[in-house]
Protein backbone atom coordinates (compact mmCIF):
# COMPACT_ATOMS: atom_id res chain seq x y z
CA UNK A 1 0.00 0.00 0.00
CA UNK A 2 1.23 2.83 -1.16
CA UNK A 3 1.91 5.80 1.94
CA UNK A 4 0.18 9.09 1.02
CA UNK A 5 1.89 12.15 1.55
CA UNK A 6 1.36 15.85 2.55
CA UNK A 7 3.60 17.84 0.53
CA UNK A 8 3.19 21.48 2.53
CA UNK A 9 4.51 24.70 1.24
CA UNK A 10 3.91 28.09 1.12
CA UNK A 11 3.08 29.43 4.32
CA UNK A 12 2.75 33.23 6.45
CA UNK A 13 6.92 34.08 5.55
CA UNK A 14 8.84 36.25 4.10
CA UNK A 15 10.14 33.00 2.00
CA UNK A 16 6.66 32.81 0.81
CA UNK A 17 7.14 32.75 -2.59
CA UNK A 18 10.97 30.61 -2.58
CA UNK A 19 8.81 28.04 -0.70
CA UNK A 20 6.33 27.18 -3.25
CA UNK A 21 9.20 26.82 -5.78
CA UNK A 22 10.53 24.14 -3.78
CA UNK A 23 7.32 22.87 -2.62
CA UNK A 24 6.68 22.24 -6.43
CA UNK A 25 10.24 20.85 -7.05
CA UNK A 26 9.75 18.47 -5.00
CA UNK A 27 6.13 17.10 -5.87
CA UNK A 28 7.82 16.64 -9.36
CA UNK A 29 10.40 14.85 -8.03
CA UNK A 30 9.06 12.56 -5.56
CA UNK A 31 8.50 9.26 -6.47
CA UNK A 32 4.51 8.66 -7.48
CA UNK A 33 4.81 5.08 -8.25
CA UNK A 34 5.58 4.79 -4.28
CA UNK A 35 3.66 7.43 -2.69
CA UNK A 36 0.42 9.43 -3.03
CA UNK A 37 1.41 12.89 -2.86
CA UNK A 38 -1.07 15.66 -1.62
CA UNK A 39 0.64 18.84 -2.94
CA UNK A 40 -0.92 21.47 0.02
CA UNK A 41 -0.64 25.42 -0.31
CA UNK A 42 -0.49 27.52 2.90
CA UNK A 43 -1.71 30.69 2.07
CA UNK A 44 0.21 33.79 3.74
CA UNK A 45 -2.75 33.97 6.25
CA UNK A 46 -2.22 30.07 7.19
CA UNK A 47 -5.05 28.58 5.10
CA UNK A 48 -4.77 25.27 3.37
CA UNK A 49 -5.87 24.72 -0.25
CA UNK A 50 -5.26 21.55 -2.12
CA UNK A 51 -6.76 20.62 -5.76
CA UNK A 52 -5.60 19.85 -9.50
CA UNK A 53 -4.26 23.29 -10.20
CA UNK A 54 -2.59 23.17 -6.72
CA UNK A 55 0.37 21.49 -8.47
CA UNK A 56 1.17 23.71 -10.73
CA UNK A 57 3.58 26.27 -10.50
CA UNK A 58 2.28 28.59 -13.82
CA UNK A 59 -1.05 28.68 -11.52
CA UNK A 60 0.64 30.93 -9.18
CA UNK A 61 1.01 34.04 -11.53
CA UNK A 62 -2.55 34.81 -10.14
CA UNK A 63 -2.87 33.35 -6.61
CA UNK A 64 -6.41 35.00 -6.06
CA UNK A 65 -7.57 32.78 -9.24
CA UNK A 66 -6.04 29.65 -8.25
CA UNK A 67 -7.50 29.52 -4.75
CA UNK A 68 -10.96 29.94 -6.25
CA UNK A 69 -10.60 27.08 -8.65
CA UNK A 70 -9.33 25.11 -5.13
CA UNK A 71 -10.82 23.25 -2.00
CA UNK A 72 -9.86 24.96 1.35
CA UNK A 73 -9.62 22.28 3.96
CA UNK A 74 -8.91 21.53 7.33
CA UNK A 75 -6.11 19.34 8.83
CA UNK A 76 -7.62 17.54 11.91
CA UNK A 77 -6.78 14.48 13.59
CA UNK A 78 -10.41 12.56 14.05
CA UNK A 79 -10.23 9.45 15.43
CA UNK A 80 -6.39 8.75 15.61
CA UNK A 81 -5.79 10.03 11.85
CA UNK A 82 -5.08 12.84 10.45
CA UNK A 83 -7.17 13.79 7.48
CA UNK A 84 -7.87 16.99 4.88
CA UNK A 85 -11.46 17.97 5.35
CA UNK A 86 -13.10 20.09 3.11
CA UNK A 87 -14.54 23.59 4.00
CA UNK A 88 -17.81 24.61 2.55
CA UNK A 89 -19.66 27.32 3.22
CA UNK A 90 -17.53 28.09 6.34
CA UNK A 91 -18.68 24.68 7.50
CA UNK A 92 -16.41 21.39 7.60
CA UNK A 93 -17.36 18.56 5.93
CA UNK A 94 -16.81 15.82 8.44
CA UNK A 95 -18.43 13.07 6.26
CA UNK A 96 -15.39 12.18 4.27
CA UNK A 97 -11.85 13.42 4.21
CA UNK A 98 -10.06 14.36 1.14
CA UNK A 99 -7.27 12.62 2.10
CA UNK A 100 -5.72 10.65 5.14
CA UNK A 101 -2.30 11.44 5.50
CA UNK A 102 0.53 8.79 6.52
CA UNK A 103 3.10 11.69 6.65
CA UNK A 104 4.22 15.27 6.06
CA UNK A 105 6.79 16.91 4.10
CA UNK A 106 7.08 20.00 4.94
CA UNK A 107 8.92 22.37 2.13
CA UNK A 108 8.73 25.61 3.67
CA UNK A 109 11.14 28.38 4.37
CA UNK A 110 11.39 31.22 6.79
CA UNK A 111 9.83 32.43 10.37
CA UNK A 112 6.05 30.56 11.44
CA UNK A 113 6.84 28.05 9.24
CA UNK A 114 10.24 26.56 9.48
CA UNK A 115 11.64 27.81 12.76
CA UNK A 116 9.10 25.28 14.61
CA UNK A 117 5.69 26.44 14.08
CA UNK A 118 4.57 24.33 11.63
CA UNK A 119 6.42 21.27 13.25
CA UNK A 120 4.36 22.01 15.98
CA UNK A 121 1.21 21.92 14.70
CA UNK A 122 2.48 18.75 13.07
CA UNK A 123 2.99 16.96 17.10
CA UNK A 124 -0.04 18.61 18.07
CA UNK A 125 -2.21 16.47 15.89
CA UNK A 126 -0.22 13.46 15.77
CA UNK A 127 1.32 13.71 12.00
CA UNK A 128 4.53 12.28 11.25
CA UNK A 129 6.32 14.52 9.43
CA UNK A 130 10.04 14.88 7.54
CA UNK A 131 12.65 16.90 8.88
CA UNK A 132 13.80 18.50 11.97
CA UNK A 133 11.68 18.34 14.92
CA UNK A 134 10.73 21.25 16.99
CA UNK A 135 13.63 22.01 19.50
CA UNK A 136 16.02 21.85 16.26
CA UNK A 137 14.33 23.70 13.93
CA UNK A 138 13.49 26.14 16.63
CA UNK A 139 17.29 27.05 17.46
CA UNK A 140 18.17 26.54 13.53
CA UNK A 141 16.04 29.65 12.60
CA UNK A 142 17.57 31.35 15.63
CA UNK A 143 21.08 32.31 14.55
CA UNK A 144 22.41 34.19 17.87
CA UNK A 145 20.88 30.65 19.78
CA UNK A 146 22.70 28.63 16.77
CA UNK A 147 25.64 30.80 17.99
CA UNK A 148 25.62 29.94 21.48
CA UNK A 149 24.86 25.84 21.35
CA UNK A 150 27.87 25.58 18.74
CA UNK A 151 30.57 27.20 20.83
CA UNK A 152 29.73 24.95 23.83
CA UNK A 153 33.08 22.99 24.98
CA UNK A 154 31.45 19.78 23.70
CA UNK A 155 30.59 20.72 20.06
CA UNK A 156 33.65 22.92 19.76
CA UNK A 157 32.15 24.60 16.47
CA UNK A 158 34.01 28.06 15.72
CA UNK A 159 31.64 30.80 15.14
CA UNK A 160 32.34 34.50 14.74
CA UNK A 161 31.30 36.62 17.45
CA UNK A 162 28.34 38.87 17.52
CA UNK A 163 26.38 41.39 18.96
CA UNK A 164 22.46 40.69 19.31
CA UNK A 165 19.72 43.18 20.38
CA UNK A 166 16.15 43.78 20.06
CA UNK A 167 14.11 46.59 18.65
CA UNK A 168 13.08 47.87 21.53
CA UNK A 169 16.73 48.29 22.49
CA UNK A 170 17.82 50.65 19.22
CA UNK A 171 14.40 52.60 19.57
CA UNK A 172 15.41 53.96 23.13
CA UNK A 173 18.90 54.73 23.12
CA UNK A 174 20.33 54.27 19.19
CA UNK A 175 23.89 55.58 20.23
CA UNK A 176 24.08 52.63 22.93
CA UNK A 177 23.36 50.15 20.82
CA UNK A 178 25.47 51.27 17.92
CA UNK A 179 28.43 52.08 20.76
CA UNK A 180 28.09 48.07 22.05
CA UNK A 181 28.78 47.29 18.44
CA UNK A 182 31.60 49.51 17.49
CA UNK A 183 33.39 48.54 20.91
CA UNK A 184 33.24 44.89 20.34
CA UNK A 185 33.34 44.48 16.31
CA UNK A 186 35.45 46.05 14.04
CA UNK A 187 34.34 47.66 10.56
CA UNK A 188 32.50 46.82 8.00
CA UNK A 189 30.09 44.90 10.15
CA UNK A 190 27.04 42.53 8.60
CA UNK A 191 23.82 43.05 10.50
CA UNK A 192 21.60 40.09 10.10
CA UNK A 193 17.74 39.95 10.99
CA UNK A 194 18.09 37.18 13.51
CA UNK A 195 15.78 34.85 12.29
CA UNK A 196 15.30 35.30 8.60
CA UNK A 197 17.04 33.45 5.43
CA UNK A 198 17.35 33.86 2.36
CA UNK A 199 19.59 36.53 2.38
CA UNK A 200 16.51 39.28 3.73
CA UNK A 201 17.03 42.03 5.77
CA UNK A 202 21.12 41.61 5.56
CA UNK A 203 23.45 44.80 5.10
CA UNK A 204 27.16 45.33 5.61
CA UNK A 205 27.83 48.63 6.57
CA UNK A 206 31.48 50.47 6.65
CA UNK A 207 30.86 53.36 9.11
CA UNK A 208 28.71 54.41 11.63
CA UNK A 209 26.40 56.28 9.63
CA UNK A 210 25.71 53.04 7.42
CA UNK A 211 25.22 50.99 10.66
CA UNK A 212 22.16 52.98 11.60
CA UNK A 213 20.84 52.38 8.30
CA UNK A 214 21.24 48.84 8.05
CA UNK A 215 20.04 48.07 11.53
CA UNK A 216 17.04 50.22 11.23
CA UNK A 217 16.53 47.64 7.42
CA UNK A 218 16.84 44.74 9.21
CA UNK A 219 14.60 45.89 11.92
CA UNK A 220 11.86 46.30 9.21
CA UNK A 221 11.71 42.40 9.56
CA UNK A 222 12.54 40.67 12.33
CA UNK A 223 12.69 42.48 16.01
CA UNK A 224 15.95 40.91 17.19
CA UNK A 225 18.81 41.71 15.00
CA UNK A 226 22.68 40.38 15.26
CA UNK A 227 25.85 42.35 14.38
CA UNK A 228 29.00 40.53 13.28
CA UNK A 229 32.89 41.33 11.57
CA UNK A 230 32.26 40.79 8.30
CA UNK A 231 34.80 39.44 6.24
CA UNK A 232 35.91 41.15 3.70
CA UNK A 233 37.90 38.53 1.70
CA UNK A 234 35.84 35.15 1.81
CA UNK A 235 35.40 32.14 0.43
CA UNK A 236 31.67 30.70 1.09
CA UNK A 237 31.24 26.75 0.91
CA UNK A 238 27.98 24.90 2.06
CA UNK A 239 27.48 21.53 2.78
CA UNK A 240 24.15 19.67 3.13
CA UNK A 241 23.99 16.47 5.29
CA UNK A 242 21.13 14.03 5.56
CA UNK A 243 20.32 11.65 8.81
CA UNK A 244 19.38 11.80 12.45
CA UNK A 245 20.83 11.54 15.78
CA UNK A 246 22.46 7.91 14.93
CA UNK A 247 23.69 8.21 11.47
CA UNK A 248 24.23 11.46 9.13
CA UNK A 249 26.00 11.97 6.30
CA UNK A 250 27.81 14.54 4.47
CA UNK A 251 26.58 15.93 0.64
CA UNK A 252 29.20 17.40 -1.59
CA UNK A 253 30.55 21.08 -1.08
CA UNK A 254 29.68 24.39 -3.00
CA UNK A 255 30.98 27.22 -3.47
CA UNK A 256 28.26 30.09 -4.39
CA UNK A 257 29.38 32.59 -6.61
CA UNK A 258 27.94 36.09 -5.71
CA UNK A 259 27.53 39.23 -7.58
CA UNK A 260 28.43 41.51 -4.93
CA UNK A 261 30.37 41.46 -1.16
CA UNK A 262 27.80 39.29 -0.17
CA UNK A 263 25.27 36.64 -1.67
CA UNK A 264 22.12 38.15 -1.88
CA UNK A 265 18.33 37.25 -2.14
CA UNK A 266 18.65 38.03 -6.32
CA UNK A 267 22.19 36.15 -6.12
CA UNK A 268 20.18 32.89 -4.86
CA UNK A 269 16.80 33.43 -6.73
CA UNK A 270 16.74 34.94 -9.52
CA UNK A 271 17.45 32.83 -12.58
CA UNK A 272 18.34 32.92 -16.37
CA UNK A 273 15.78 35.19 -18.55
CA UNK A 274 14.28 35.51 -15.44
CA UNK A 275 12.83 32.64 -14.51
CA UNK A 276 13.89 31.09 -11.02
CA UNK A 277 14.12 27.33 -9.97
CA UNK A 278 14.84 28.22 -6.57
CA UNK A 279 18.54 27.61 -4.97
CA UNK A 280 19.00 25.67 -8.09
CA UNK A 281 19.75 29.27 -9.98
CA UNK A 282 22.27 30.18 -8.00
CA UNK A 283 25.41 30.33 -9.52
CA UNK A 284 27.84 28.04 -8.19
CA UNK A 285 31.09 25.50 -8.34
CA UNK A 286 30.34 21.93 -7.73
CA UNK A 287 32.98 20.72 -6.52
CA UNK A 288 34.07 23.94 -4.11
CA UNK A 289 37.72 24.54 -5.24
CA UNK A 290 39.01 23.95 -2.46
CA UNK A 291 41.55 21.34 -0.92
CA UNK A 292 40.97 17.64 -0.24
CA UNK A 293 41.77 18.16 2.77
CA UNK A 294 39.73 21.47 3.50
CA UNK A 295 36.58 19.58 1.89
CA UNK A 296 36.52 16.51 4.50
CA UNK A 297 37.18 19.02 7.34
CA UNK A 298 33.95 21.32 6.15
CA UNK A 299 32.07 17.92 5.71
CA UNK A 300 33.22 16.80 9.04
CA UNK A 301 32.24 20.16 10.65
CA UNK A 302 28.77 20.02 8.71
CA UNK A 303 27.63 16.19 9.97
CA UNK A 304 29.00 17.54 13.49
CA UNK A 305 26.74 20.73 13.49
CA UNK A 306 23.91 18.92 12.33
CA UNK A 307 24.03 16.52 15.39
CA UNK A 308 24.65 19.19 17.91
CA UNK A 309 21.56 20.83 17.10
CA UNK A 310 19.60 17.97 16.87
CA UNK A 311 18.74 17.75 13.42
CA UNK A 312 16.88 15.25 11.09
CA UNK A 313 16.11 15.06 7.81
CA UNK A 314 17.95 17.18 4.97
CA UNK A 315 19.61 20.58 6.30
CA UNK A 316 22.28 22.55 4.33
CA UNK A 317 24.75 24.25 6.45
CA UNK A 318 27.00 27.43 5.34
CA UNK A 319 30.69 27.74 6.02
CA UNK A 320 32.91 31.30 5.41
CA UNK A 321 36.39 30.93 5.07
CA UNK A 322 38.51 33.95 5.94
CA UNK A 323 41.17 33.59 3.21
CA UNK A 324 43.34 36.18 5.39
CA UNK A 325 43.44 34.81 7.88
CA UNK A 326 43.57 31.36 6.90
CA UNK A 327 46.17 28.87 8.37
CA UNK A 328 46.71 31.46 10.85
CA UNK A 329 48.81 29.67 13.41
CA UNK A 330 48.08 32.12 16.48
CA UNK A 331 44.43 30.88 16.56
CA UNK A 332 42.32 27.26 17.08
CA UNK A 333 40.61 28.44 13.76
CA UNK A 334 43.96 27.01 11.40
CA UNK A 335 42.08 27.16 8.32
CA UNK A 336 40.08 30.14 8.44
CA UNK A 337 36.48 28.03 8.65
CA UNK A 338 33.71 29.55 10.56
CA UNK A 339 29.91 28.13 10.89
CA UNK A 340 27.79 30.60 9.00
CA UNK A 341 24.69 29.31 9.59
CA UNK A 342 22.29 26.32 9.00
CA UNK A 343 19.05 26.06 7.34
CA UNK A 344 16.65 23.32 8.23
CA UNK A 345 14.78 23.42 5.52
CA UNK A 346 17.16 24.33 2.36
CA UNK A 347 15.90 25.79 -0.43
CA UNK A 348 15.23 23.50 -3.49
CA UNK A 349 15.91 20.83 -0.06
CA UNK A 350 19.56 21.29 -1.90
CA UNK A 351 19.29 18.50 -4.09
CA UNK A 352 22.08 19.55 -6.72
CA UNK A 353 24.50 18.78 -3.33
CA UNK A 354 23.38 15.03 -3.82
CA UNK A 355 23.39 14.75 -7.01
CA UNK A 356 27.13 14.50 -7.36
CA UNK A 357 27.21 12.20 -4.65
CA UNK A 358 25.32 10.02 -6.26
CA UNK A 359 21.72 10.55 -4.33
CA UNK A 360 19.01 11.92 -6.91
CA UNK A 361 16.11 13.76 -5.73
CA UNK A 362 13.89 11.19 -6.17
CA UNK A 363 15.93 9.24 -3.62
CA UNK A 364 16.25 12.64 -1.49
CA UNK A 365 13.34 12.75 -0.45
CA UNK A 366 12.42 8.99 -0.51
CA UNK A 367 15.00 9.00 2.93
CA UNK A 368 13.93 12.03 4.25
CA UNK A 369 10.19 10.50 4.74
CA UNK A 370 12.33 7.20 5.82
CA UNK A 371 13.52 8.97 8.36
CA UNK A 372 10.03 10.80 9.48
CA UNK A 373 8.68 7.26 10.03
CA UNK A 374 11.40 5.81 11.83
CA UNK A 375 11.08 8.94 14.26
CA UNK A 376 7.01 7.86 14.42
CA UNK A 377 8.14 4.45 15.40
CA UNK A 378 10.41 5.16 17.88
CA UNK A 379 8.14 7.92 19.47
CA UNK A 380 5.14 4.60 19.77
CA UNK A 381 7.54 3.22 22.35
CA UNK A 382 7.07 6.41 25.00
CA UNK A 383 4.84 6.68 27.51
CA UNK A 384 3.03 10.05 27.12
CA UNK A 385 0.26 9.37 29.89
CA UNK A 386 1.11 9.16 33.79
CA UNK A 387 -1.72 7.63 36.02
CA UNK A 388 -2.25 9.56 39.39
CA UNK A 389 -5.25 10.45 41.38
CA UNK A 390 -4.60 14.40 41.10
CA UNK A 391 -8.22 14.92 40.07
CA UNK A 392 -9.96 13.48 42.89
CA UNK A 393 -8.62 16.07 45.13
CA UNK A 394 -10.90 19.05 42.95
CA UNK A 395 -14.84 19.17 44.19
CA UNK A 396 -16.41 22.36 42.44
CA UNK A 397 -14.18 23.38 40.61
CA UNK A 398 -12.04 23.53 44.01
CA UNK A 399 -9.49 21.52 45.78
CA UNK A 400 -10.60 19.27 48.51
CA UNK A 401 -9.48 20.97 52.28
CA UNK A 402 -5.97 18.70 51.97
CA UNK A 403 -5.84 19.51 48.38
CA UNK A 404 -3.12 22.53 46.85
Amino acid sequence: MKVTVGLFFGGKSTEHEVSIITGLQAYSAIDKNKYNVVPIYVTKENSFYIGEKIGKIEEYSDITTLLKKSSQVAVMNVAGRVGLYTLTAKKIDMKKPAAILDCALPAVHGTNVEDGALQGFFETIGLPYAGCGVLSSAIGMDKAVTKAVLRQPQFNVQVLDCVEFFAEQFIKDKNAVIAQITEKLRFPVIIKPVNLGSSIGIKIAKNKEELVGAVEHALLFAERVIAEAAITNLKEINCAVIGDKDSAQASECEEPVSTGGILDFNDKYSGSKGKSTGMASLKRKIPADISDSLREEIRTLAVKAFKALGCSGVARVDFLIDLDNSGDKNTDNKNGVWFNEINTIPGSLAFYLWEPAGISYPALLDKMIALALKREREKANLSFSFESNILSGFKGGKFGSKGG
